[in-house]
């Protein structure tokens, strides 16, 4: 449902949540390693995010990236919706064009009731919740300082 940039930048934001702090910020490199994710593609993904104002860049020796507010003021969905747009929660399952619930596809009301729970969730949760569940050992993702994913 997502691309692997949406993907990366939830990835890369639960990181940054979990490891920046107001006197510190994360690098690009240690992101980059700790979440096995490539540099330079990850780059641009920051920057969008940057440029949708989730995150904040500073350069120089103490440069890096940080949440441009608190993780609880940063729903899932805001990522997705900086990342790749909000077109998906619309989108038909199967991909034709003309899918709609005047003229549906094969399994258009199911998708849609799937799209919507979807859609609800990453509206409903925040970088704060899932961060202290990850913090709290309560997920099985491995996002502290020095740890790989596990995904």
């Amino acid at each position: 449902m997502f691309s692997a940039s949406c993907h990366y930048g939830l990835q890369a934001m639960f990181y940054i949540a979990l490891n920046s702090a107001r006197d510190k910020n994360v690098e690009l490199s240690e992101i980059a390693e700790n979440q096995n994710i490539p540099k330079h593609f990850l780059s641009k993904i920051l920057q969008l995010l940057v440029k949708n104002k989730l995150l904040i860049s500073m350069r120089g020796p103490n440069g890096g990236f940080r949440l441009s507010r608190s993780p609880e003021k940063i729903c899932l969905l805001d990522i997705v919706e900086a990342i790749d747009g909000l077109d998906i929660f619309n989108q038909c399952g199967i991909g034709f064009r003309e899918c709609d619930d005047a003229n549906p596809c094969p399994i258009h009301d199911e998708y849609k009731k799937s799209r919507e729970t979807v859609f609800n969730l990453f509206k409903n949760k925040t970088l704060n919740g899932y961060a202290g569940d990850i913090e709290k050992g309560v997920n099985i993702v491995g996002l502290g300082t020095g740890t790989k994913p596990n995904v």
